[in-house]
């Protein structure tokens, strides 16, 4: 993961006949909990209250349906881009990604062509530019994103802008995942934190489910006639295309009337609901808050089932890195011998979600010299790979996971040109 600030599946799937592919769907979920504040009209002075609303939260239901590979391009065992796009979409939605984050399709070639091999790198280095044109890739997925900052000219002098070039030049398309990898139950996060063996694992910064409607307006009308010309007017002004509602007559007093809209069309609903002398003087808002999506999110924290001493931890992390060296910090108290029964991990630069975390382990990629410090004051030791070599060794796993859902004619490589940039002297 880049460095920055992280606030905020693969589910297992029994594999399947290599020229059938999966689509998982999630079912829509509704708001997990509100807060209701009502808003004084222009003709009455009054307080705003709020309280707080509890809605039932289903947990989403996972459904996988196949179909065979037999149109367009499967009929020669291949795939068109946006066909591959959607079975990494399946994989890990991009949704999972951090806000800050610059994920998805980052290079799209102007020219429509089969993918016939992709790439898995964790970085696009020149070297491995010189790797995919050699083999003629068709794709290239970079877990972290090549491109990341907003660009205003593609020129040579910029490595970066350089490698995008050739990209286009050689009609390459570049995909990154980055931190919705990260986030997606099965992902980095979850390999990383399995090195040390099984446990009771939970997220540290839990990941928030989507929503296309983020309010609830709810009033009276007197009459079916002052309904239907309110909501012609507020249909009017949210382009119809995000406005929900439900009408009531619970009572003699009026029609009770609720709905739901985007955030963009909150401001102009709410003016034209003032402008009703009923509505002005009944509404209330309800702010609709995102449900948590369990086992998605940044960071893992495993209560081990065996624990395991520092000695252990150290070498059971470097064969699961594939390292010959990590660095140690002790946590105050602790020695090689001690045992850790808790261990917190996040892959990359993961200082941002370990912070304020109780475990007797850290392990990421890196930390500044007084974020070690920190943890190592409060009895916590620290496990450092650097960046990369916390998050290289799950292009192995995922290379397997997209390979049995794509057809025999895609082949799908590891890059043996990206490494870390720095190394033991």
């Amino acid at each position: 993961m880049l460095t920055g600030c992280r606030n905020i599946p693969v589910t297992s799937i029994s594999l399947i006949n290599r020229r059938l592919w999966t689509r998982k769907s999630f079912k829509s979920l509704p708001a997990l909990c509100s807060v209701r504040s009502s808003l004084p009209s222009p003709t009455h002075s009054h307080f705003i209250t709020t309280r707080q609303t509890l809605v039932p939260l289903h947990p989403p239901v996972n459904v996988f349906s196949t179909r065979g590979l037999c149109h367009s391009a499967h009929c020669t065992g291949l795939m068109e881009l946006k066909e591959v796009l959607q079975v990494l979409e399946q994989l890990a939605p991009l949704s999972l990604a951090e806000s800050w984050d610059n994920v998805g399709l980052l290079v799209e070639p102007s020219k429509r062509r089969p993918v016939r091999t992709i790439l898995l790198t964790n970085d696009l280095t020149a070297a491995v530019m010189e790797e995919a044109e050699a083999a003629s890739c068709d794709l290239i997925i970079s877990y972290h994103p090549p491109l990341f900052r907003p660009i205003k000219r593609l020129v040579q002098k910029d490595w970066k802008q350089r490698l995008a070039i050739r990209a286009v030049e050689a009609g390459i398309a570049v995909f990154s995942p980055h931190t919705s990898w990260d986030s997606v139950k099965g992902g980095v996060n979850d390999w990383l934190v399995g090195g040390l063996g099984s446990g009771q694992v939970s997220v540290l910064s839990q990941a928030l489910g989507g929503a296309s409607h983020c309010h609830k307006l709810e009033f009276m009308v007197r009459s079916t006639e002052e309904l239907n010309t309110v909501m012609e007017e507020l249909k009017a002004c949210d382009g119809g295309t995000t406005l929900q509602h439900s009408a009531s007559r619970p009572d003699n007093s009026g029609i009770h009337v609720s709905i739901t809209c985007s955030d963009s069309a909150l401001t102009s609903s709410v003016q034209i609901l003032l402008r009703h002398n009923t509505p002005s003087q009944s509404f209330s808002i309800l702010k609709l808050e995102k449900p948590p999506l369990p086992g998605h999110g940044q960071g893992r924290l495993s209560v081990l089932d065996e624990p395991v001493t520092v000695a252990t931890a150290i070498q059971k992390m470097k064969s699961h890195l594939g390292l010959s060296h990590l660095r140690l910090a002790l946590g105050s108290g602790q020695t090689m011998e001690s045992s850790l029964y808790t261990v917190a991990v996040c892959a990359g630069s993961g200082a941002s979600v370990l912070n304020g975390v109780k475990a007797d382990l850290y392990i990421t990629g890196e930390m500044s010299h007084h974020e070690v410090l920190d943890a190592v004051a409060k009895g916590t030791s620290v496990i450092l790979s650097d960046h990369s070599n916390s998050e290289r060794g799950f292009l192995t796993v995922f290379r397997e996971r997209l390979a049995v859902r794509l057809p025999d004619g895609v082949t799908v490589m590891v890059s043996k040109a990206d490494r870390d940039p720095l190394e033991v002297v």
